[in-house]
């Protein structure tokens, strides 16, 4: 049986036999340790206790629940499956993501991963609040999975579209934008009014007008 992988921006195939390769290093030293140990601590436990109450009133109880602490959340989204619940279950038309199965591949794993990631984008996440597969499938920095998550919930809260489950306070509300359309008539008067504010100085001139005393040269 032959399997066919299709790259996505995410997720090229260099970088999934590379990072396969690299699932299993070991510990950090030196400088790299500095970096990690720096990211890591970016981690709110706090924020993954209400991530993780969202994805299962989002998902429903077959999702189960993760270990505390970052490794059992790692763990429990690892294989894209939930994730891909999760962005799926925000969409009230056509699914984004056509089938999730649990694999014990990794480039199976990782392209899920990848999946949702285009989802969410294309539900409206910022490519700045977005992860990358690897810091999720290698927990290179899983504070960044949980922006990516946060933002995916602020926008679900903001748009109301009654796919949202949850608490609406555990997600602030994103600003949305005041797009007002104009016809060409009311942008002409505007114009209009804004020349009558800024007023006319045809036919002025500086005659009559006082400086005050001129200087004397002694």
């Amino acid at each position: 049986m032959s399997l066919i992988f299709s790259p996505s921006p995410h997720c090229s195939p260099s970088t999934i036999f590379q990072s396969a390769g690299m699932a299993n290093k070991g510990p950090s030293y030196g400088m790299s340790r500095q970096v990690q140990e720096k990211i890591d601590s970016k981690y709110d436990p706090e924020l993954e206790q209400i991530l993780v109450e969202w994805i299962c009133r989002q998902c429903g109880s077959g999702v189960g629940r993760p270990e505390p602490g970052k490794m059992g959340f790692q763990a429990w989204l690892k294989d894209g499956c939930i994730l891909g619940e999760l962005i799926n279950s925000l969409f009230a038309g056509e699914k984004p993501v056509k089938k999730t199965q649990s694999s014990p591949m990794a480039f199976k794993q990782m392209e899920q991963i990848s999946q949702f990631l285009n989802a969410a984008e294309k539900y409206g996440v910022t490519k700045t609040d977005m992860f990358q597969t690897v810091d999720l499938w290698e927990g290179k920095d899983l504070a960044a999975v949980q922006r990516t998550l946060s933002a995916l919930g602020s926008l679900a809260v903001t748009k109301d579209e009654g796919t949202y489950n949850g608490d609406p306070n555990w997600f602030f509300k994103k600003a949305q934008e005041n797009k007002r359309d104009f016809s060409d008539d009311q942008l002409k008067a505007g114009k209009n009014v804004i020349g009558l504010q800024m007023g006319s100085n045809k036919g002025a001139s500086q005659e009559g007008m006082s400086y005050g005393r001129p200087r004397q040269i002694l």
